[in-house]
């Protein structure tokens, strides 16, 4: 998951670097086309895997994984607000 967002971060820096003046209309779009796109696939990969185990009945086991995942996430976000608030 961290690895998508920061390929997903690379393609934003990437885009603003090629696009210096960007379109009024086709930004928007492009970023809320992309935001979109992203947070369907963040979904995916958080809630795939619970949702299947909820449904074939191992309801504590998706529970405990979705708790992980998300306890894990918070714990890189908190590390790398950390880190940015060290390099200012």
């Amino acid at each position: 998951m961290f690895v998508y967002i920061l390929l997903v971060s690379q393609v934003i820096s990437i885009a603003e670097q090629m696009f210096n003046k960007p379109n009024k209309f086709w930004a928007p779009v492009a970023f809320l086309l992309l935001f979109v796109l992203s947070a369907a696939i963040t979904g995916l990969l958080v809630l795939g895997k619970p949702i299947t185990l909820y449904l074939e009945d191992f309801k504590k086991e998706a529970i405990e994984l979705f708790g992980y995942t998300i306890g894990w996430l918070a714990l890189i976000a908190i590390v790398v607000f950390i880190i940015l608030a060290s390099l200012k």
